[in-house]
């Protein structure tokens, strides 16, 4: 099937230079592709009306479905409506109802609508009005060539707002839609390169398209398939992938679905086994606490910077064995604690070790559960953000595997 072009046009010095990160761009793209159309470009242009004139006429005949952010304000650099009146030959004309929910904007706040505020009201003629009720810049969009422009405004909950309210059902209408189908693996404790030497044991179809995401958090292997691949082939691959990948999978994300991070696998686990948490943090400076925050299972988390005073805290004969240590000071706590699970995190490492990025922690995880001790060791480089986030997640990975293990 052949998938309907589209194409993102961001608006505004402000995106070209740098101040403010295009999130609108990336939300569209995700919305378009879910809804089973191609993305062929993201542009962005500046504040200068030739520039503009030049990228509407070009992408008039490449695209078949272009959205446009930004550019629809009161000032002199918001150009988008005299742009497209000057690209396709439609002069701007008043929109009467669009000027009056504008004025009636400002009535409701109490304040006094600039005569400025009366441009928002002009559209290409020819061109449909879209009614903003989450700001004052209405949208309007229009067809020229083969292309069906839409254009909203650049403030996030605005755009966001009216594409769910009305772009949506409208290009459902317009275009002939199947989505592909993506399958998002996602995994910790194994890195992209690694990943895909374990892949090239899966013979995949050459029309399915293997991609690698890593982020602070996890891996992500996406799987993209044809939208008339029949599910049960779908599945057949996942599995083999999946035999491939082992116990480093702790979700696979498909489509319609919401997406899995590894704190809500842990919680969905913690909750089917009415199990309870308690976590003694060295190195994450309560930053697991933070990842765990709002969920019920979570009892206690003690963060302790000194290692030694720790010891003497709990009456427990230092150990050059940092492993044996971890195992020692999770069955003290239990003795304290009420809950079903404790973990433990220690590091080897001094102060110089966890600033520099080029020099490597060795963590020190230990989990005290009904069923024994479950542990690993692991280093960690990079810089000390980095070491500290990936110290929570692989302390929340160990208890992740313990969890998917019994269950």
């Amino acid at each position: 099937m052949n998938h309907p072009i589209a194409e993102i046009f961001s608006q505004g010095e402000e995106v070209i230079s740098g101040q403010v990160a295009d999130t609108n761009a990336a939300w569209l793209s995700q919305n378009l592709v879910d809804m089973g159309f191609v993305i062929g470009r993201h542009t962005a242009v500046g504040d200068q009306l030739q520039d503009l004139i030049t990228l509407l006429n070009e992408i008039s005949q490449r695209a078949d479905i272009c959205i446009c952010t930004g550019g629809l304000g009161p000032t002199i650099d918001d150009l988008t409506a005299e742009a497209v009146a000057q690209a396709f030959n439609c002069p701007l004309q008043l929109d009467p109802v669009a000027l009056a929910q504008i004025e009636a904007h400002f009535v409701r706040r109490k304040r006094t609508m600039a005569d400025t505020n009366r441009k928002q009201a002009f559209f290409p003629q020819g061109s449909t009005r879209i009614d903003n009720a989450w700001g004052t810049a209405p949208g309007f969009a229009l067809k020229h060539d083969r292309c069906w422009f839409v254009f909203l405004p650049g403030v996030p909950t605005e755009m966001k707002n009216m594409f769910n309210a009305y772009i949506k059902e409208a290009l459902v209408q317009r275009f002939v839609l199947q989505a592909d189908k993506l399958i998002s693996i996602k995994s910790v404790g194994i890195g992209e390169s690694d990943l895909q030497q374990k892949l090239n044991a899966v013979a995949l179809p050459d029309q399915v398209q293997l991609s690698f995401r890593a982020t602070s958090d996890d891996v992500q292997t996406k799987l993209l398939f044809p939208a008339e691949t029949h599910d049960a082939d779908i599945q057949m691959y996942i599995d083999q992938v999946l035999d491939q990948m082992g116990e480093a999978v702790f979700a696979v994300d498909e489509p319609n679905q919401p997406a899995s991070d590894l704190v809500s696998v842990i919680s969905e686990l913690m909750k089917a086994s009415n199990s309870t948490l308690s976590v003694l943090e060295t190195v994450t400076q309560g930053l697991i606490a933070a990842k765990c925050i709002g969920y019920d299972w979570l009892l206690d988390s003690i963060y302790k910077q000194s290692i030694a005073s720790l010891m003497t805290e709990l009456a427990i004969a230092p150990e050059d064995d940092l492993a044996e240590m971890a195992i020692a000071i999770s069955y003290k706590l239990q003795q304290t604690q009420n809950s079903d699970l404790i973990l433990i995190q220690l590091y080897q490492g001094d102060k110089n070790q966890f600033q520099d990025k080029a020099q490597s922690i060795v963590l020190y995880n230990a989990l005290l559960t009904p069923h024994g001790i479950y542990q690993n060791t692991i280093a960690v480089g990079g810089s000390i953000q980095r070491k500290q986030n990936q110290a929570a997640i692989r302390a929340l990975d160990l208890l992740r595997r313990y969890l998917q293990q019994c269950h």
